[in-house]
């Protein structure tokens, strides 16, 4: 096998050396970072008082304080916040039925019985709102970064990850902004494009890191791409789906996605096309708010029209923090969750995605995608790499990327395997580096956690019901391949379930388990950075929502509760609901 170096022709560039000093809080209470990285081993030894552990967070507290006015509906919403409450410690030690048909585990195995009570006590919803948790300002534990925020919030290595490992962050780095070529080319290590594609590089659709963007009538979608498939029609192919074996079948012409780049002498598949229509919304309080609804099409499709049963689904790329995080959450945790008969009659259900992984074959959980349609960092890689750019892996060893039988000429194009340096595009170290990459980019800290109108907004956002699948904390496994992430105390607001959001949000694409109706709950952390890193405000998983408001607002099906008790809000709550997003 030849060495990485060779694998890897460009400059790594861009790389911020690691800051060791903690941000100074001081200054307008921009950080509340506490000095305590927030690992929940900290438990094991004397916790620090807070003028010695958590001094940000302490000097916002005094920056300012808020009495909780006690208003007839708020009180209502402590007692439901109280039963939501008892209702998590219930799930922590209930059976976990979807587990049994896919030999998933129901408990956690990583830990003593002891350190189970921790984990439990660590991440039961809190109910006092006079001041910030332990450790909260520090949402991904350990990992979290302190750096100052810019634009390159999302692009920082995890704060512990040991010196002699940031060489293959670096490494993975440069390998995700590398931009691929067309075979055959002097540049051998770089290769292998398409033929077709939607991107030359993975940083060209999650820029600076971030999450992507409609177009936006521009001339380019690279952030932002269409999903096609068909249902299931036959019971052969819906056993298949059952199994996990497959997610859902291709357009027989065009693939499992629109491409609308191409390898020069080859043309592509076709543009997307976006259309929108102005809805007006009336709040509690009279205020009004456009919403805007899409349309997606097809124009100029280079090989036919698509089949009748083929469905488009939008897509915009995701941020790349704390993936490998997420991956250290145990099963069991997040199907702890899952109720989907609704059998607590709470209106919120909650479906775990099972799904095959890609080198073992073994079914495992689906935590990945805007349907939960990968198990780990690195299939989520290798899916990129094969149908985004076009660059077969180990993983994902076809050549072609998603050309079908049908794309003839598409699938007679060169290739950019060079056996010399292995039998894929990009050989097994390359995507190595990547994942690595992928799972160990940082989520930022915490701004103003302390300040008293995040407090509020927080209290709100439990009391509006949103912490039914936007989960607060997990405790990762302690038994992490990679030491860095583990057992660590994280905040990503996610519950990492499937869940019905409704008719406003339906794609009618399946997608595994996943109905046309269903979404995976996203992570909120960083998502108040979004504007700083990505440079815009779209949001949902096709980025129809220009603000978190607009976001909210368009939550349905099993979210319609706490969506109603949004918009039913006074204003100044709903503002502060969103101060506490920011936050994030």
């Amino acid at each position: 096998m030849p060495s990485i170096a060779s694998l890897i022709p460009v400059l790594v560039t861009g790389i911020q050396q690691r800051r060791v000093g903690a941000v100074n809080d001081s200054v307008k209470g921009e950080s509340s970072a506490p000095k305590d990285l927030g690992a929940l081993d900290s438990c094991d030894v004397p916790r620090a008082k807070p003028e010695e552990g958590n001094e940000g967070a302490e000097r916002e507290a005094r920056a300012g304080t808020v009495e909780f006015a006690a208003r007839d509906h708020r009180l209502l919403s402590k007692l439901r916040l109280s039963i939501r409450i008892a209702a998590f410690a219930a799930l922590a030690a209930a059976p976990v039925s979807i587990a049994a048909g896919f030999d998933l585990p129901t408990k956690r195995t990583d830990l003593s019985e002891a350190d189970l009570q921790r984990v439990a006590d660590v991440t039961r919803p809190t109910t006092d709102f006079s001041k910030a948790e332990q450790y909260e300002a520090m949402q991904a534990g350990a990992t979290t970064s302190i750096d100052p925020v810019t634009e390159d919030s999302f692009s920082h290595i995890s704060a512990n990850i040991p010196f002699e490992e940031e060489q293959n962050f670096k490494l993975g780095n440069a390998l995700f902004r590398k931009l691929w070529v067309s075979a055959p080319s002097s540049t051998q290590a770089s290769d292998g494009l398409g033929p077709l594609f939607n991107a030359r590089s993975c940083m060209s659709c999650h820029v600076n890191d971030g999450r992507g963007r409609p177009p936006e009538g521009g001339p380019s979608a690279t952030s932002m791409l269409l999903r096609l498939s068909r249902a299931a029609r036959t019971p052969e192919e819906e056993e298949a789906v059952a199994r996990a074996d497959v997610v859902n079948f291709p357009d027989p012409v065009y693939g499992h996605q629109l491409q609308d780049l191409a390898v020069p002498g080859l043309a592509a598949e076709g543009k997307m096309a976006i259309s929108y229509q102005e809805e007006r919304v009336t709040l509690g309080d009279g205020e009004t708010v456009s919403l805007r609804r899409p349309s997606y099409a097809i124009v100029n499709p280079a090989y036919g029209p698509l089949d009748p049963a083929t469905t488009i689904s939008p897509r915009v790329a995701s941020a790349m923090i704390g993936l490998g995080l997420i991956e250290a959450i145990p099963e069991a945790d997040i199907l702890a969750h899952a109720d989907p008969d609704d059998g607590d009659g709470d209106g919120i259900s909650g479906k775990a995605a099972i799904v095959r992984d890609h080198r073992s074959g073994k079914t495992a959980l689906g935590r990945f995608g805007w349907k939960a349609q990968n198990a780990t960092v690195r299939d989520q890689s290798a899916d990129a790499f094969a149908n985004d750019i076009g660059i077969s892996t180990p993983d994902q060893p076809n050549a072609q990327g998603d050309c079908t039988k049908a794309e003839e000429k598409c699938r007679d194009m060169p290739t950019g395997v060079q056996k010399r340096l292995g039998a894929e595009e990009a050989p097994g170290p390359i995507l190595d580096l990547v994942t690595f990459y992928s799972e160990n980019l940082a989520v930022p800290s915490r701004r103003k956690a302390s300040f008293a109108e995040t407090l509020r907004g927080k209290q709100i956002f439990y009391e509006s019901g949103c912490i039914s699948c936007h989960v607060p904390k997990f405790v990762t496994r302690r038994d992490t391949p990679d030491r860095a992430q583990s057992f660590q105390l994280i905040w990503p607001y996610s519950d990492f379930l499937l869940h019905d959001m409704g008719d406003g949000l339906a794609d009618g694409q399946q997608v595994g388990l996943a109905s046309g109706r269903e979404w995976r709950t996203p992570p909120l952390w960083g998502i108040g950075l979004t504007r700083t890193v990505s440079g815009h405000s779209f949001f949902l998983h096709d980025g129809r929502a220009r603000s978190l408001t607009e976001a909210i607002l368009w939550h349905g099906g099993e979210a319609e509760k706490a969506r109603n008790a949004f918009s039913s809000l006074p204003k100044d709550d709903r503002a502060a609901l969103i101060t506490f997003l920011e936050s994030l």
